[in-house]
């Protein structure tokens, strides 16, 4: 659900706060008070295109931000995950949207992403009706979902997406097995060359450093043993080296023992120095002797390394990588010899994936084609309800080519009255009819929709008396399992409200400023007043109104 809304400089809302309530929340206001600004800030932020414009005179930016709080949080979780963002924390989702003249920016948990992303998670858990190009249920795919849902359809189409799936891999394999490919012979000679090569080099992880190391010491193995000659006849061999005067200083130390107590330790320790001088020198020495300064070894490391280089210029900048290219080589080459035997394996087994494809594809179809008869009339049934007698909702299952939902798409129609044609669902021009149909499917498929938060705006236009009383009670209906956030005009709606909020114009110090406030109790009893068209403060309106209230709390 919507926990908080906080609007910063956006048209008339300079400061603006919102804490939502689960249920159905109702936003009233006398016209041009700034009600759709709360709307058009939740477009803003699930990716609608910002008028800048909009930005309040006198201020460089608005910023906009949500806070969500999702009880099943794994769909959005799916698609920050994809976008390389870490998941909710505790189902919380933070959406902060700053529009400026000259840019903006975008965050997802403080995360900075591009309006395409906003998008694509606002998909996950808003739903605009009304005068905002946002509804889910214009879209193909959601349609089709939707229908499955409605028929308890996921385990067939489960079913479905694993054949199919079965089937495009297969048909990969063929692809790759049938690819024009030229010159087969060149290719396969070519394909045995890169084998032979990298296998006869035999690249080992590690090895070109201890090449290059050993490299760098050969090459400079006359300096190399000059240097350590000196060292080691300066630590143990020449007649003043650091050993010979060491050992000139025991029977010094011996005497200084007899009159120093504490000089006996003193000579231990320089004994110890002198043998660690004297292992020193002999570890150089032997190291010194293992040098191999023969040409030919050098020679032969100038030709390693130099393996080493083609092979990362030809096949990959690692040894992973470049083994890697040698399992592809390997694999594409016993294909091409294995040819013939492969196309046949893979040939019946698409065979048998496609005729299983089709058989799960149209009993999918078939379940499909009973669902749509009964959710349209259900639709239909909710439409009559909400004012549109003589209308009727289809809803079409049409043969496509295979894909991966199926042999078919879903197609909603809608016929507001009796001998006008039927119509896609998209092609509907009335906000208010639109609204109305969103309304009816979201009270049938309200089991079934995942879409957390629903927002109607001009859900009641051109509507009143008991019709409006009717979508007050559709919407109280939808509400009981997804949060409803509904901007009207009409009494007879406003009354179901579980939290209702009143959106006024002020003004101070010259400038006009739009305030929301949440109302109960005597000061929403004179905001329905109001509505009705009556004095707030008249006796005749209070008690009609207050009638209302107790007849919504009693239905």
């Amino acid at each position: 659900m919507l926990r908080t809304l906080r609007v910063r400089n956006l048209a008339l809302a300079e400061n603006v706060t919102v804490d939502f309530a689960p249920g159905l929340n109702v936003i009233t206001g006398e016209t041009g008070a700034g009600k759709s600004i709360l709307a058009g800030a939740l477009a803003l932020l699930i990716g609608e295109r910002a008028d800048k414009d909009l930005i309040r005179s006198g201020a460089d930016a608005c910023s906009v931000e949500a806070v969500f709080e999702l009880a099943d949080p794994r769909s959005v979780n799916r698609e920050l995950e994809a976008l390389g963002l870490p998941p909710c924390e505790e189902g919380r989702l933070v959406i902060r949207r700053v529009v400026r003249s000259n840019g903006g920016q975008n965050l997802l948990n403080d995360s900075p992403v591009t309006l395409a992303a906003l998008k694509r998670v606002g998909e996950w858990i808003v739903d605009l009706h009304g005068p905002h190009d946002h509804q889910s249920l214009f879209q193909p795919a959601e349609q089709l979902d939707l229908l499955d849902a409605f028929g308890h359809l996921d385990v067939p189409r489960a079913a479905y997406a694993e054949v199919h799936a079965r089937v495009l891999a297969a048909e990969a394999r063929r692809a790759a097995l049938t690819a024009d490919t030229g010159d087969l012979v060149e290719e396969m000679d070519r394909l045995a060359f890169r084998v032979k090569e990298i296998e006869d080099a035999d690249p080992k992880e590690g090895e070109e450093d201890e090449i290059r190391r050993e490299h760098e010491l050969v090459g400079n193995a006359q300096r190399v043993v000059e240097l350590a000659g000196g060292i080691v006849a300066a630590l143990t061999e020449a007649e003043d080296s650091a050993f010979a005067r060491l050992a000139s200083t025991q029977r010094a130390f011996e005497e200084l023992a007899h009159l120093m107590p504490e000089a006996a330790e003193w000579r231990a320790e320089a004994i110890a120095a002198s043998d660690r001088l004297r292992e020193i020198g002999l570890a150089m020495a032997r190291a010194v002797e293992r040098i191999d300064a023969d040409p030919a070894r050098l020679e032969w490391l100038d030709r390693r390394l130099a393996t080493y280089a083609a092979l990362r210029r030809k096949y990959g900048a690692t040894v992973p990588e470049i083994r890697a290219a040698l399992e592809k080589a390997r694999q594409r080459l016993h294909d091409l010899r294995t040819r013939g035997e492969q196309l046949a394996a893979v040939d019946a087994e698409l065979a048998e994936a496609r005729a299983e494809r089709e058989k799960r594809g149209l009993e999918l179809r078939r379940r499909r084609k009973a669902a749509a008869a009964e959710l349209a009339e259900a639709i239909t049934g909710e439409l009559e309800f909400l004012g549109f007698p003589g209308s009727a909702f289809a809803v079409e299952v049409l043969n496509t080519e295979p894909h991966a939902a199926g042999l078919g798409r879903a197609e909603f129609g809608f016929a507001p009255n009796v001998g006008e044609p039927m119509r896609p669902l998209r092609a509907i021009a009335s906000s208010g009819e639109i609204s109305r149909v969103m309304l009816a499917a979201k009270a049938v498929l309200a089991q079934q929709d995942r879409m957390p938060v629903l927002v109607f705006d001009e859900i009641d236009a051109n509507l009143g008396g008991e019709m409006g009383h009717a979508v007050g009670r559709e919407l109280a209906g939808v509400a009981e399992r997804h949060q409803v956030i509904c901007i009207t005009h009409l009494p007879q709606v406003a009354v179901h409200a579980t939290t209702h909020f009143v959106v006024a114009k002020v003004v101070r110090e010259g400038r006009t400023y739009s305030e929301v406030t949440p109302v109960e109790s005597a000061r929403r009893v004179e905001e329905l007043a109001r509505m009705l068209g009556g004095d707030a403060t008249s006796p005749i309106p209070l008690r009609h109104a207050s009638e209302m209230l107790r007849k919504a709390r009693a239905s």
